[in-house]
């Protein structure tokens, strides 16, 4: 149990970034309301983002442009960084999107909640 605990210390943005994805996975597959489905998919979004970050991050590491004369310390690999940035642009963008589209389904619906759109588009009503 020590050796287990040991490693989750050791390696806490992994054990972080999958906590946050298990939470929005859950929310996404558990809520009917949109909003809430959407902000499941941008917690899951940002995990993923933390393990990417996590997984070009060294405790020890130095910047490779500042420091290019000390060759024996490990570098930080700048990659994951530059992708992820990208990944954060392109997710507002879709959130942005997204709450274009539930806003638009909320005038045309008069609801947020899937399960309720489903109904009234099947034509059952719920009084």
């Amino acid at each position: 149990m020590k050796i287990l605990l040991g490693k989750v210390l050791i390696n806490y943005p992994y054990f972080a970034a999958v906590i946050l994805f298990a939470i929005g996975s859950a929310t996404v597959l558990t809520r009917s309301n949109l909003f809430k489905k959407l902000i499941g998919i941008n917690i899951m979004e940002s995990a993923i983002f933390l393990m990417f970050i996590a997984a070009g991050s060294r405790r020890d590491g130095v910047v490779p442009i500042l420091h290019m004369d000390d060759s024996l310390r490990p570098y930080i690999n700048p990659l994951p960084s530059a992708l992820m940035l990208t990944g954060i642009v392109v997710s507002v963008s879709v959130t942005a999107f997204a709450l274009a589209l539930i806003v638009r389904l909320y005038r045309f619906y008069g609801t947020t909640d899937a399960k309720r759109m489903s109904d009234i588009r099947n034509g059952v009503a719920k009084e």
